[in-house]
C-alpha cells in the first residue's frame, strides 16, 4: 500500500543515501547483530523499497525499524547528510497509522494523555515514591523494572519555579515532563546558574511535554500537537531551553535556533565570563554523551566545559559515544539489546575508576543507575557546577577569573 500519511519519509532524504556503509561501525545494533538489517543502511534500503512500491508496511518493516535505538550516530559520519532521524519518525509514524496494535495504541494513549498531564504524572510519582519507600520495586512488571530500580529517590512532587518578567533576552525554561517531576533539581540548578548569570528566566505554566517520546513512537500528530501548544506557550521568549538532551534534540529540531540545550548556554556563560571557573580539585568525573546530544545537536564540547569549570578532569568512556542503550521506550520495547548495550556502557565506566558521571539526559541517567549500582553518583553536568560553586564560596576556591555583570 505504501505510505498514506503527510509524515512519511522524504523522497530526496531517502535519495541521499549512497550506500557507502560509513554508518555501519556506528551503529550500536549493527554491531551488537551483525546484520545489514540492523545497520542504518539496511533500514534506509527498508524505507525505499516501501517507497518505492516494492515492499509494504508490513510486521516485518516494524521489527526492522523498531530494532534501531534512533540514537542517530550515523548522521554525523554520513557524507550525504542523510536526514536519518526524521526518515525513522516518518517511517514509524506510517507504522502507526497502517499496523494499530493493541500496544501501540496503549502507547498512544500514555503519550498522548498521561504523559503531557502534570496531574497525571504526579500522581504516578507519588505511587512511586511509596513503592520506593516500601521497597516494592519486584512487584513492577519486568521490562519496567530497569527503569524503576535506576530512578533517583523520589521526594515531594515539585512545585513549579518561579517566572521572572518577559523582558528583552528571556530565556524561557521547558521543564519537561519526566524531568519536572523525577529530576527536578536539575531544573533548579538551571534556573539558578541562568538567574546568576544574568539571564532572564520564565517558566511558562502553561507548557507541556516536547513530544519527543511520542514523535519517536510514530505518534506524529500527538507531537505537532503538543508543539504547538509550546509554541504559544514560549512566545514572548527570545530562546527556549531545555534541561533534558532528547526533549532539547527534538525542540531544535522543529524550531532550529530558538531552542537549545542547557549546557551550551552555562558553557557559553562561563566562556563569557559570567559563571566562575573553579580551581581544580583534582578529582575525575566520567563525562557520558547522550545521543540526542552528541549525535543529533552536534553538542560535545558544552559538558566537558561545565564539567572543567566545577573544578574536574573529565575522564572519556569511547571516542564514539555508543548509545547506552536506554533511548527512551526502548528499554521496554527492546530489553534484550538495550541492557546488553547498558552493561556494556557501564563496563566501560567501571574501567575509568572514578565513582562520578556526569549526564545530561534523564533516561541515560537511569539506565546507568540501573547498571552501575547505588554506589555511583550520577547527575547532570549543571547540578555537578553549581554544588561546587556553592561549596567554594565557603573556601574562595574560585579561580581568577572576573565575572562580567
Amino acid at each position: 500500500m505504501g505510505w498514506v500519511t503527510e509524515h512519511h519519509p522524504d523522497p530526496a532524504g531517502l535519495a541521499a543515501c549512497v550506500q557507502c556503509g560509513l554508518c555501519l561501525p556506528v551503529c550500536p545494533t549493527f554491531r551488537l547483530t551483525g546484520r545489514e538489517t540492523a545497520s542504518p543502511r539496511g533500514r534506509l534500503q527498508a524505507m525505499s523499497a516501501v517507497a518505492d512500491g516494492v515492499a509494504e508496511v508490513d510486521q516485518k518493516f516494524d521489527e526492522i525499524l523498531g530494532f534501531c535505538l534512533g540514537c542517530r550516530a550515523c548522521e554525523p559520519v554520513c557524507p550525504g547528510m542523510v536526514p536519518y532521524g526524521a526518515l525513522l519518525e516518518g517511517s514509524r509514524a506510517e507504522i502507526a497509522e497502517q499496523i494499530p496494535t493493541v500496544g501501540r495504541r496503549v502507547r498512544r494513549w500514555i503519550l498522548g494523555r498521561i504523559v503531557p498531564s502534570r496531574q497525571a504524572l504526579s500522581l504516578i510519582t507519588l505511587l512511586l515514591r511509596l513503592m520506593q519507600q516500601l521497597r516494592l520495586s519486584a512487584v513492577v512488571p519486568g521490562r519496567l523494572r530497569r527503569s524503576v530500580r535506576g530512578m533517583r529517590r523520589l521526594t515531594r512532587s515539585p512545585s513549579r519555579p518561579y517566572s521572572s518578567s518577559d523582558a528583552p533576552g528571556t530565556m524561557g525554561l521547558l521543564l519537561g515532563c519526566v524531568q519536572e517531576q523525577w529530576f527536578s533539581s536539575v531544573n533548579t540548578a538551571a534556573i539558578e546558574l541562568l538567574t546568576m548569570a544574568g539571564h532572564n528566566v520564565v517558566v511558562p505554566g502553561d507548557q507541556t511535554c516536547c513530544g519527543a517520546l511520542a514523535a519517536h513512537d510514530g505518534h506524529a500528530d500527538i507531537a505537532d500537537l503538543l508543539g504547538e501548544r509550546n509554541v504559544d506557550a514560549f512566545a514572548n521568549a527570545d530562546l527556549i531551553v531545555a534541561t533534558a538532551a532528547g526533549c532539547s534534540a527534538h525542540l531544535t529540531d522543529a524550531l532550529g535556533n530558538r531552542a537549545g540545550d542547557i549546557t551550551t548556554v552555562v558553557a557559553r556563560a562561563i566562556d563569557d565570563g559570567l559563571l566562575p571557573v573553579l580551581k581544580p580539585t583534582g578529582e575525575d568525573v566520567v563525562v557520558q554523551d547522550p545521543c540526542h546530544l552528541r549525535h543529533a545537536q552536534r553538542v560535545i564540547a558544552p559538558p566537558r566545559r561545565i564539567v572543567e569549570a566545577a573544578g574536574y578532569q573529565v575522564l572519556e568512556i569511547d571516542d564514539a559515544g555508543m548509545c547506552c542503550g536506554a533511548a527512551g521506550l526502548y528499554t521496554v520495547l527492546q530489553p534484550e539489546a538495550s541492557a546488553e548495550l547498558g552493561e556494556q556502557k557501564a563496563s566501560r565506566i567501571r574501567g575509568l575508576g572514578s565513582m562520578v558521571v556526569a549526564s545530561a539526559n534523564p533516561g541515560c541517567e537511569m539506565q546507568l543507575r540501573a547498571f552501575l549500582g547505588k554506589d555511583y553518583q550520577i547527575k547532570h553536568p549543571i547540578e555537578l557546577y553549581l554544588e561546587a560553586i556553592k561549596r567554594s564560596s565557603s573556601t574562595a576556591n574560585v579561580a581568577p577569573v572576573e565575572m562580567q555583570r
